[in-house]
């Protein structure tokens, strides 16, 4: 692989003499070069939106969204996945990392893993991909052959396939159909991609995680309704929102909760003179969406 032509892989001519700094002024430099990790992806919002789209149905269809990559790509896409169970209530298997060398690469550099190109298939197929799925393939390069094998495999199947880079004119940007680049230039140190193009990453995968899910009624206002109350701090959270949005008082809310389970169904049950099994049985009716059930039932109690 010639590397001179990579975007990440070149010299940046602001951080010639960062190893002659003092502390303050390297991490100046840092925080100069990130301010243009913002920049680069703002030029390429359209097709984040619509890669969002596409994973909104294929949600909608019972499929799900797959990020795949090596190293600290890997890492990213395991990381956003994992984190939408406990934010969104999405069940596990709903939004899938998978990284290059298995769960071992999350804590271990295993970078022989990302020139493994049947592994990359063979990894697909334990979790049966097929088209009704999304696939996102993430690098830096844009040319790791683990990811670029799994978005052509993706491809014959029919699975519609995005990626997110940092170099333009790479074969990802080819093979999938919706390529967000995010060219967020070349880095402090010198091909250290976990920096600008790890975080212009890690925001890329933010937006399409949280615009899909908030477009599938994850989120009521800015509050995140769907959140599961597993831990103590999830449990206040839960609380809050329903207080928040109901204006009942804290020890209501708590009750609401610990009857109805979850904070979307405590809200419906407050909101409206809904009890019972028939909370659930209208927010299942409008897929999840609180405010469409909470429309149903105030124009229901109008007519009443």
């Amino acid at each position: 692989m010639n590397l001179n032509h990579i975007l990440t892989e070149k010299r940046n001519p602001q951080t010639l003499n960062i190893d002659e700094l003092s502390s303050l002024e390297i991490v100046k430099k840092i925080n100069e070069e990130d301010y243009q990790v913002p920049q680069a992806i703002n030029k390429v919002l359209p097709v984040i939106a619509l890669l969002v789209d596409e994973i909104v149905s294929a949600f909608k269809q019972g499929g799900r969204l797959i990020y795949i990559g090596a190293g600290t790509s890997g890492r990213l896409g395991v990381l956003d996945a994992s984190e939408c169970v406990p934010t969104f209530g999405t069940p596990a298997e709903q939004v899938i990392g998978i990284i290059a060398g298995g769960d071992k690469a999350l804590r271990h550099a295993l970078e022989g893993a990302e020139d493994n190109k049947k592994q990359a298939i063979e990894d697909l197929k334990a979790i049966n991909l097929s088209n009704k799925d999304i696939l996102v393939g993430i690098a830096a390069s844009g040319r790791t052959p683990y990811t670029l094998s799994a978005l052509a495999y993706a491809n014959s199947l029919g699975t519609v396939t995005g990626c997110v880079v940092n170099s333009p004119q790479s074969p990802m940007e080819q093979e999938a159909k919706y390529a967000i680049v995010a060219e967020s230039g070349p880095e402090v140190v010198t091909g250290s991609t976990r920096m600008k193009a790890g975080t212009a990453q890690k925001l890329v995968l933010n937006m399409l995680t949280t615009a899909s899910m908030i477009q599938i009624g994850k989120v009521y206002s800015n509050l995140m309704v769907d959140v599961q109350p597993t831990n103590d701090k999830l449990v206040q959270r839960a609380k809050n929102i329903i207080a928040e949005l109901t204006g009942v008082s804290p020890e209501e809310a708590a009750e609401s909760l610990q009857t109805y389970k979850t904070p979307k169904a405590a809200i419906l049950a407050l909101l409206t003179s809904i009890e019972g099994d028939e909370v659930h049985r209208l927010l299942d009716k409008h897929d999840g969406h609180l405010k469409k059930a909470i429309g149903e039932a105030m124009e229901q109690q109008i007519k009443d």
